[in-house]
Order: C-alpha cells, then sequence, then structure tokens
C-alpha cells in the first residue's frame, strides 16, 4: 500500500483526525509514519503592530524567536503522539522552519513519501479561506498523493 506516510501537525483537531486516518493506513501495510511540523520564519519586525519602535530586530532576538517557535513546534507533535495510539508502529518526527506548504512538500520529497494525509483545515481558518488552505496548497504542488481529512 503505502511504504512511507507524511502527516503534517499543526495541533488542530482536523490534524488529529488525519493522524488517526495515517495511523490506520500504517497499520494496514506495515508503514512507516513521518510526523512533521512546520515553524513559521520570525517577522523581521512587529514593534509597530504591539506599540513599539519601528526598529528591526536584532539577529539574535530573531534567532532566539524562532528557536521559541521550533520549540513551540515540537510541542505540536508530543501533544499529537498523546492523543492518537501509535505503538507498535514505525514512527519519524521533524520540525522545520519556513512556510508551511513548501515545507511539507520539501519534507515529503526527501523522505519519499508515497502519500501525505493532512487535515483540511489547521489553526489558521479565517487566513486559510483568505488566502487558501495550507491543504489546498499542498495539494497542487506535491509530488505524491495527498488525502485530505476533513
Amino acid at each position: 500500500m503505502y511504504a512511507k506516510i507524511l502527516v503534517p501537525l499543526d495541533g488542530s483537531e482536523h490534524a488529529i483526525k488525519a493522524l488517526r486516518v495515517a495511523a490506520s493506513l500504517a497499520r494496514a501495510g506495515a508503514s512507516t509514519l513521518h510526523l512533521m511540523t512546520v515553524a513559521e520564519y520570525p517577522p523581521d519586525n512587529v514593534g509597530l503592530f504591539v506599540g513599539g519602535s519601528a526598529d528591526p530586530f536584532s539577529e539574535e532576538e530573531r534567532e532566539q524567536m524562532a528557536q521559541a517557535m521550533r520549540d513551540k513546534a515540537r510541542k505540536v507533535i508530543d501533544q499529537a503522539r498523546s492523543l492518537v495510539d501509535l505503538d507498535g508502529l514505525d514512527v519519524k518526527e521533524s520540525v522545520s522552519q519556513g512556510r508551511p506548504a513548501e515545507q511539507i512538500k520539501e519534507q515529503a520529497e526527501t523522505i519519499g513519501a508515497d502519500v501525505i494525509v493532512m487535515g483540511s483545515r489547521g489553526l489558521g481558518n479565517v487566513r486559510g479561506m483568505i488566502f487558501g488552505s495550507v491543504s489546498h496548497k499542498v495539494s497542487h504542488i506535491a509530488g505524491c498523493g495527498v488525502i485530505t481529512v476533513t
């Protein structure tokens, strides 16, 4: 069936549902599950938006913010693992940083994924309605099959 299944996680209920589906597929086909999450890049400057200075962040401040975002992303995987029974499955994990759709596509290519199983709507529902959902973008750019779970 599928040897390698990529499951992008964002902490949403749809992502948890997708992980449950992926776990069932993995059990049926003795597949490897590749769990991933994406921490977006910190902005160059949010000072004006939060009432602060217009001065850009220093490189050190940006790296501290980036690390905090990666740490938060790591917790998304930990939370998902606590909510879905993955016992007996071969599970690998990764955290990347960048634009979610592009990072998911890149990870699928890197691991040679046969299929990506992901939620139809993540935590950015309003943003997704305006700019297009990550799952929609991935379905158009991925070089493998994409199963979208609602």
